[in-house]
Order: structure tokens, then sequence, then C-alpha cells
């Protein structure tokens, strides 16, 4: 694998972001490992439920290999206005979320993450190829590859059982 991939073909591990410090992360250490990737807010009407229920996936799944990308993204209403450090303050000590959150991002756009783009280009389908609002979900198998795509409205609890499929366990 010398070479990066652009294409949909690629996988999610070919790409570098950066963490809320504004350090490289890179996905690759995700390899093995079931991903949902969302682009959060502090001060949407969804953040609430998602939240809380994204951090009750995490606890009972981090061990079995489930991770939970959060991309802060202040496209939408501008309800993520904050800076990286008073988002992660809000995750943590609000919703006790001890799941990656990374450095704030545009989802849509031409300034949109590559990241974004390739998880756009994965799954458009009825959803288009915008995403429509915070808290949309994708939902990302152990080799990279995008399985899935949820609305904002879906309850990261409804997704569970795909979860568990992917993860193997029962």
């Amino acid at each position: 694998m010398a070479s990066k991939s652009s294409k949909p073909e690629g996988s999610i591990h070919d790409f570098t972001v950066k963490d809320a410090k504004g350090n490289d992360v890179d996905l690759s250490i995700y390899k093995g490992k079931v991903l949902l990737v969302v682009n959060v807010a502090s001060q949407c009407g969804l953040t609430n439920s998602n939240y809380t229920e994204l951090t009750k996936l995490y606890e009972k799944y981090k061990d079995q290999g489930l991770e939970i990308l959060a991309f802060p993204c202040n496209q939408f209403g501008s309800q993520e206005p904050g800076n990286n450090e008073q988002i992660v303050e809000f995750a943590c000590t609000r919703f006790k979320a001890e799941f990656p959150i990374f450095d704030k991002v545009e989802v849509n756009g031409s300034n949109a993450a590559p990241v974004y783009k390739f998880l756009k280009s994965s799954k458009g389908g009825i959803f288009g190829d915008g995403i429509k609002w915070n808290f949309s979900k994708f939902l990302v198998d152990k080799d990279g590859h995008v399985v899935d795509r949820y609305a904002p409205t879906t309850s990261p609890l409804s997704i569970e059982k795909k979860i568990k499929k992917l993860l193997g366990v029962s």
C-alpha cells in the first residue's frame, strides 16, 4: 500500500486526520475495529440523545472492538461555535464521552475534510451526497469500508444490532 488512494475503493484507513489538539492521527490505527463516524455539535436539539446513546454504545462495545470517531462541525445552524478545547470539555464533562473527538471539520462544500468526501462518496444514495445535519452517522467495518449511513435522527442505540453483527458479538 505505497500510494494513498482518493477513490472510494480505498478505505477509511488511508486517511490521516487531526485530533482536537492538532496532532495527526493515522486512521490505519483503527484497522480491525468497527467504526461509527459522527459529525457532532454541542448546541443541537439532537445533542443530548446522541451523545448519551453514543456513550452507552461505546462503554458497552469498546472492549469488543467498537470505536466512535466524533468530528465536530459548525456547518449546521452554527451549533458548534466553540473551539476544540471547549468542545472536548463539553463532551467529556457533560456526557462522560471517552471516545476520540477530532479537530473541527467541514463535512460539506469545497473545504470538506477528505475523510468526509470519502465517506459521502462511499454512501450517498437516498441521502444524496451532502450531509444534511448534525449527527449523521457512518458505520464502517473492520476493513475500513462504509457499510451504512444513518440520518441525524437515527438513534445510535437502534444501530446496536448491526454493530454487534460487524463485531461478531452475540
